[in-house]
């Protein structure tokens, strides 16, 4: 069903280009007829194991590997801002595209790549700050679930958490998932109790989704997004995995691990900040956050494409020690790890 969808979105792209491109044979906003023979032939030596990288430190040691062999013919193709490389890791073929950061950057990435391209799988990697106190830097995550925690019913003030919220009676919102209370963040307090905020809650919400097979224009509802049941199984194999971690001669108090972990979580905010850290690992038990995985996550679970993603972290949100933000350190020793992992996975999923 997904692929005949594939093939129908593709051929109205084709259609919209025939109608509407000019003697210059470039489409307002579609495909030029170069561009998709290039696909065609790509796609030709699919199906393919999209690997998704958020920045280009972290997509870097993945190029420079020597399990990384670009394709000779076409090593790459560039579309919409993106650059797509094609080549083979661990003997796999494999596209590789940079998303950028935030949400948006990586939905639309992944989308792009998903919908003009033969993609039979995703990996997305990459750093994360960690919001669990049981593990360290440089630890690699790989979590069961993902959610978007940005995405927000912020509740006005004077109303109480047993008050409907504005629009809830239609669906558009819920107090299902629960919600954050500003007042109890606050250094000031009355009689023992925190005094009222102004800015009062606000209530987690699932994604709205749409899924491909699904009614068009019927939405579902999505908060905890999970990976692929055979791509977690698989990744169990490497947990235990030990990596380096020493960034010159400062060095971590023991070997960095890999570790399957319950939830993950990414927003539209770099989280430095320890009282958030501490919020979301007791309310939803995150240990990992970014401001990607969910994105790739939700559009791959649309589009229903096996997904997993692979985070090391770099730094204890919110700060663990006198340094002011452990990922200046720890980044690029992160970014490695994360590599090292994906490496390890791929060649455990296509033996």
């Amino acid at each position: 069903m997904r692929k005949h969808l594939k093939v129908i979105m593709l051929g109205f792209v084709i259609l919209v280009w025939g109608v509407c491109s000019s003697t210059s044979g470039r489409a307002y906003g579609a495909i030029s007829t170069a561009t998709m023979q290039e696909i065609d032939r790509v796609n030709e030596k699919g199906p393919y194991l999209g690997i998704i990288v958020p920045n280009s430190f972290e997509m870097n040691p993945l190029l420079q590997s020597p399990s990384f062999v670009a394709d000779l013919k076409v090593p790459y193709l560039d579309y919409f801002g993106r650059r797509f490389r094609f080549g083979k890791v661990e003997n796999e073929k494999v596209i590789i595209v940079m998303t950028g950061l935030s949400m948006l950057n990586a939905g639309i990435t992944t989308q792009l790549l998903l919908i003009l391209f033969k993609v039979k799988g995703v990996l997305h990697y990459g750093i994360a700050g960690n919001a669990n106190p049981q593990l360290q830097i440089g630890d690699v995550t790989i979590p069961r679930y993902w959610a978007h925690t940005g995405l927000w019913n912020w509740q006005r003030y004077g109303d109480g958490t047993s008050e409907e919220l504005a629009l809830e009676s239609n669906g558009d919102y819920t107090r299902e998932i629960g919600y954050l209370r500003f007042a109890n963040y606050q250094n000031a307090s009355e009689n023992g109790k925190p005094i009222d905020n102004f800015l009062n809650n606000v209530w987690y919400q699932p994604e709205e989704v749409f899924p491909a097979d699904g009614i068009p224009e019927v939405r579902q509802h999505s908060f905890w997004v999970p990976v692929n049941k055979h791509y977690f199984k698989v990744a169990k194999r490497i947990e235990g995995m030990t990596f380096q971690g020493c960034v010159s001669s400062t060095c971590l108090p023991r070997a960095p691990r890999a570790v399957r972990v319950k939830n993950g979580a990414s927003a539209n905010a770099f989280v430095d900040n320890s009282a958030y850290r501490e919020f979301l690992n007791s309310k939803f038990n995150i240990t990992p956050i970014d401001m990607e995985s969910a994105a790739v996550a939700l559009v791959c679970h649309q589009q229903q494409i096996p997904f997993i993603a692979i985070r090391a972290l770099s730094d204890l949100a919110g700060g663990g020690s006198a340094v002011s933000n452990e990922a200046d350190i720890f980044a690029s020793l992160a970014a490695q790890n994360a590599v090292d992992a994906s490496l390890r996975f791929i060649t455990l999923l296509f033996p």
